[in-house]
């Protein structure tokens, strides 16, 4: 769809059927994979047995909105009609009462003036409906001041007849310019990867937007919906968890000016953390992602959604490089967005991979130096992502004020501070002088 309409290059599809072709065949012989959310972010859910349908007409302007096109359209039909159908007919009592529909010799008297001129039948008091509701007034047909009900029937219909438009028109409004309109420009790759990043393994799928105008304070949300059973036997068949997106600001916020490949350290506290590549084909999890932002042109707050079931997360594989650098500007190839290439990795799980190699549970010896300092690895800390040798070199600052402590403690340097010898010289000072 978004190459016929000029978005996404015609090599775009191409290179998403041979990606499909390349991947390697999964073991489906499991039935079908309910998914909580489907891959254009409509929520996977069926609603049965809603005995209070009445709720819905308490918020009637949402239920318009929410319906479909065909069903909208309907109403906004079947409301103008039954509106000039209900006032044609009061029209045309009050021209039987009053005695307008009699006929009249042309060529005598002309009778009594009537409430609205050239009402003949019930068609030509239609057309007088439709003339004071829609305002077109062609000439033909007026209320006179014979009537002082005919005056009231026209200003009630007027009334009513702005409200039905005023409706109408927010309803078509507000459904050209709902916030997942916005959302269609948004695109996800269609199968996340783990691959190892800074020594560790990382969940990774990667997110762009085809416009240029930007989404405004974009946020991105993980979570892992999968079944799980509670130490009293409780079942829960739908069990949220929250993913740490791996961000150096310790913020979820994104800056969405090209694709960006979003990221998540499978750690120690992490739901991923004992997933391997042989468990990965039994597990029955669904990672959903949740884009949420501020639309820059409307305002309007917009909210993009897709989902990875384990058959669309690709074991030891990467995003290639889609950003280049040409004539002092960064130019993106969308053509190779979902493309990805395979890397050396482990079978074995974060979880095993820790045991491997001597990381045990419940280490506490670890000296914590500045914000977000975690375990990862032999002899190793990460600090936002990045791995920190304890072993690497230490700033002068540190060794300065080290050897300064050994020094003090043999004996050999004697620490006296700018304040009393400052306080010394300003007592030789006055010394000098009274002598």
């Amino acid at each position: 769809m978004l190459a016929r309409k000029g978005l996404l290059p015609d090599g775009f599809l191409l290179t998403r059927l041979a990606e499909d072709q390349n991947q390697p065949n999964r073991s489906r012989s499991r039935s079908q994979r309910a998914r909580f959310i489907t891959k254009t972010g409509s929520c996977n859910v069926a609603h049965k047995n809603i005995r209070e349908q009445g709720r819905f007409l308490q918020d009637v302007f949402t239920t318009m909105v929410d319906l479909k096109w065909q069903h909208s359209l309907l109403i906004f039909t079947s409301a103008f009609l039954c509106s000039w159908m209900l006032f044609a007919m009061i029209w045309w009592l009050l021209a039987f009462a009053h005695g307008d529909l009699e006929p009249r010799d042309p060529n005598g008297d002309p009778g009594p003036v009537p409430c609205v001129t050239a009402i003949h039948s019930f068609t030509s008091a239609f057309l007088f409906s439709i003339e004071v509701q829609v305002t077109i007034g062609f000439g033909g047909r007026m209320v006179t001041e014979e009537c002082p009900l005919a005056i009231t029937v026209l200003i009630i219909q007027n009334i009513l007849g702005l409200i039905i438009n005023a409706v109408m028109l927010g309803c078509v409004f507000m459904k050209t310019a709902q916030a997942n309109r916005r959302a269609e420009t948004l695109i996800f790759s269609k199968n996340a990867v783990i691959a190892p990043r800074n020594g560790r393994p990382t969940f990774m799928f990667r997110v762009g937007d085809l416009r240029k105008s930007m989404i405004i304070s974009a946020t991105v949300q993980l979570q892992v919906i999968r079944r799980t059973v509670t130490s009293e036997g409780e079942v829960i068949p739908v069990c949220q968890l929250d993913i740490q997106v791996e961000n150096p600001l310790r913020s979820n916020g994104i800056f969405l000016v090209s694709p960006l490949i979003i990221s998540h350290t499978m750690e120690r506290g992490s739901p991923l953390y004992e997933l391997s590549a042989q468990s990965l084909a039994s597990e029955d999890l669904e990672i959903i992602v949740i884009l949420e932002g501020v639309v820059e042109t409307t305002g309007i707050t917009m909210q993009a959604r897709t989902s990875y079931i384990p058959e669309e997360i690709l074991w030891g594989r990467r995003f290639v490089s889609i950003i280049t650098e040409e004539d002092g500007r960064y130019c993106v190839d969308y053509s190779k967005f979902g493309n990805t290439v395979p890397v050396r990795m482990s079978s074995l799980s974060a979880k095993e991979l820790d045991q491997t190699r001597g990381v045990q549970e419940g280490v506490s010896d670890v000296q914590l130096q500045g914000w977000g300092l975690v375990r990862a690895g032999r002899g190793g800390f990460r600090r936002g992502g990045r791995a920190y040798d304890s072993s690497a070199p230490q700033p002068w600052y540190a060794q300065s004020e080290k050897a300064e402590k050994e020094v003090e403690q043999k004996g050999q340097k004697k620490t006296v501070q700018l304040e009393v010898i400052g306080r010394q010289i300003e007592e030789d000072a006055l010394g000098e002088l009274s002598d």
